[in-house]
């Protein structure tokens, strides 16, 4: 199983160029699949049949295993047999037939613009470090990054005068994505005063550690978590919340669904489209507090006008 797996991975990143983490996930998935089949089906990888990945799935769903992850799991193994069909290596895909089980439609949760506001504020600091947190949030909101995105970010990738950001995204694709002048001011002072202090003279990265070098995707999210918590936000904060704020509040000012598309890098509108959801749903709650509140208010105005009336009937009866 190893073997066809490394095969698998090279090929994936000769072809389709992905990322370090995404060949991770998938090396992880195709392993525990082998490791199954090898002590509970007593089989290997070229000998599976549809009963056995079928049984498979019934495992994770005993185990608990997140509805996503299994979700992720079985398409990451759909795509290493139609790979190892098409190589010649088996004669057929043997798991051609086998739906993924349906994933429950969650809207992604986001933050209020003062939540944003207070977070980003909680950063704000003139020390070295201070300053590049407050970079990271203004850009991460401002431009709807993802976490590797941020980290992946080169100082000169970065265009000031025009308010560009050069960013490489998912399969390696570059995106320029336009920045706002709070973020873009942000970039400039850390530029100034915050990097030149913390980054080795050979470090390309724009955003560093206190060793100089790349800032790491787990260092981002506790500072992420740590600003959240001093601005008084009690929630789980982490940065895809960040875009998904971004995304959303694009949308209810007016953006175009083809314009959040491109900002967000994403491949298909159908992934961007979630966001329209988001806004429907708040737009909803946002309706329903307000016939609430005006259901309230009509019956306290009903509760007074027939106090009254009691009161001038009570008046008229007095001798």
């Amino acid at each position: 199983m190893d073997e066809l797996i490394e095969v698998y991975l090279r090929y994936l990143t000769a072809e389709r160029n992905l990322s370090s983490y995404t060949l991770r996930n998938y090396r992880a998935d195709l392993r525990d699949f082998g490791g199954y089949l090898e002590a509970e089906e007593s089989v290997g990888p070229l000998e599976v049949d549809r009963q056995a990945f079928r049984r498979y799935l019934a495992r994770l769903r005993e185990a608990g295993t997140a509805p996503a992850s299994v979700g992720r799991k079985v398409s990451t193994i759909h795509t290493f047999y139609r790979f190892l069909a098409r190589q010649g290596v088996l004669e057929r895909d043997p798991l051609l037939g086998v739906s993924s089980p349906k994933r429950e439609r969650r809207l992604p949760e986001v933050l209020a613009k003062d939540q944003l506001t207070a977070i980003i504020e909680a950063a704000d600091s003139d020390a070295p470090q201070g300053l590049r947190d407050r970079a990271i949030l203004e850009l991460m909101y401002a431009a709807g990054l993802r976490l590797a995105e941020v980290v992946g970010l080169d100082a000169v990738g970065i265009d000031l005068r025009e308010q560009l950001v050069r960013v490489r995204g998912k399969g390696n694709k570059e995106r320029v994505v336009v920045i706002g002048r709070p973020a873009a001011e942000a970039l400039r002072r850390y530029l100034r005063k915050g990097r030149p202090k913390l980054a080795r003279a050979d470090e390309t990265a724009l955003f560093v550690n206190r060793e100089g070098r790349r800032l790491s995707g787990r260092s981002v999210q506790k500072l992420v978590r740590s600003h959240a918590l001093k601005a008084g936000l009690d929630r789980r904060v982490f940065p895809h919340l960040l875009r998904h704020s971004f995304a959303t509040h694009l949308l209810d000012g007016g953006a175009e669904l083809r314009v959040v598309q491109e900002l967000l890098g994403h491949a298909s509108a159908n992934t961007t489209q979630i966001y329209t959801h988001v806004t429907e749903e708040q737009q909803r709650r946002v309706y329903e507090r307000a016939f609430y509140n005006q259901v309230q208010l009509n019956a306290l105005l009903a509760e007074r006008r027939s106090r009254r009336q009691k009161d001038a009937h009570t008046t008229d009866q007095r001798p």
